[in-house]
């Protein structure tokens, strides 16, 4: 029987347009501004229209096929789908001037890339006709299998076979932070990227997206779900890859926090510091049924004790677990617990097959089903 209900946030309670939106102009501002590759600087702008906005997503990810593939290989942290698209883009632009600039292909693939790589490449990539060419992502990852954190690895892979060079540099590193910070610029504007990040913004001049959550059913009716299920004795807890900021800050402004113990709501400041304490344990972001775990167990338990939590649960049964994602499912299927997925993520009513076929416990419309899972 039912007794602890674990939500994911995106795609469940808050919509994700606002994140791929910004994921999108993060991957187009690393590409074309001074301030990195400087492809086509004289196109950065810091406040585009809706219009503009979509034109730049539609290219990016290829009206969200992109996103769509990333999703299907069970990859769902925007920070990691931001790096793994500019990362080939990066590949890509190389492979056009191998034939010239080889010397220094081999000079930036043999350590790390940071900012001032970026723009030495930048300065050396203004010498020649350089195309981006976003059709290349599906075509690339479609002759793979790999799954999940391994689509990192495969840029290593992609890099030798465009570049000829052998190399490691493509994982979670340096680049990534700069995508996540720049992403950050974006989704919460300069009046809180010191409080998000911890740093000032690079490019200054983003609103951001933070003021503008959509919710995926009235507010005040997942306000009213998450008072009835604590009224019948419903444990519930959140576990997201949204940042804390991202996640307390609206919580309260849509009035949500209220239901919650702050102990069982997990964001990915919680995964990143559990990382950095178990870095042999990472990655720790779903598919990885971690965020889950603490979720359920609280905060207050220590990251070794989640982590030797033994798996499936004893006591699966017990738990239903509601994301909209494919990630979500398998942090579920690890856990040993029940699964409700939502289809009020990026595919709609086009992931009902996925879920389907990987047999999910329930597939509803809205959030707002999960009561009526309970009542039978």
């Amino acid at each position: 029987m039912i007794n602890t209900i674990l939500f994911d946030v995106d795609g469940v309670l808050l919509s994700e347009e606002h994140y791929f939106d910004a994921s999108a102009l993060t991957v187009w501002e690393m590409l074309i501004s001074c301030n990195y590759l400087a492809l086509a600087p004289e196109k950065l702008k810091t406040n585009y229209t809706e219009t503009e906005i979509k034109e730049i997503r539609s290219l990016v990810f290829q009206n969200d096929e992109t996103l769509k593939l990333m999703k299907s290989r069970g990859l769902n942290a925007n920070w990691d789908m931001i790096y793994l698209v500019f990362s080939h883009q990066l590949i890509h632009l190389l492979a056009q001037i191998k034939e010239m600039e080889m010397d220094n292909i081999r000079k930036w693939c043999q350590a790390p890339i940071d900012r001032e790589s970026l723009l030495e490449i930048g300065r050396v990539l203004s010498n020649y006709n350089v195309k981006m060419d976003f059709t290349l992502f599906e075509k690339d990852f479609s002759r793979s299998n790999v799954m999940k954190q391994e689509l990192l690895g495969y840029l290593n892979e992609l890099a030798y076979e465009k570049l000829g060079v052998k190399t490691d540099i493509f994982k979670k590193g340096e680049l990534w932070t700069i995508c996540e910070h720049v992403s950050q610029e974006w989704y919460v504007g300069d009046d809180n990227i010191l409080e998000s990040t911890g740093r000032p913004s690079v490019q200054m001049g983003k609103s951001g997206f933070l003021a503008n959550e959509t919710t995926l059913a009235p507010r005040e009716e997942i306000a009213a779900l998450f008072q009835g299920l604590l009224s019948a004795g419903y444990r519930i807890g959140i576990g997201t890859g949204r940042p804390k900021l991202e996640t307390i800050q609206p919580f309260k402004h849509l009035e949500w926090l209220l239901y919650f113990d702050e102990n069982h709501i997990v964001t990915e400041d919680d995964v990143l510091l559990a990382e950095k304490e178990q870095p042999e344990s990472s990655p720790l972001s779903k598919p990885n049924p971690f965020p889950y775990i603490m979720a359920n167990k609280g905060k207050s338990a220590s990251v070794a004790d989640c982590l030797k939590t033994k798996l499936p649960l004893e006591n699966g049964e017990s738990i239903l677990v509601v994301g909209d994602s494919l990630a979500d499912l398998l942090a579920a299927r690890k856990m040993g617990v029940r699964f409700a997925a939502v289809l009020t993520g990026l595919s709609g009513q086009d992931a009902r097959k996925e879920f389907e076929e990987h047999r999910a416990d329930y597939i509803l419309d809205s959030v707002l089903d999960v009561a009526r899972i309970l009542e039978k």
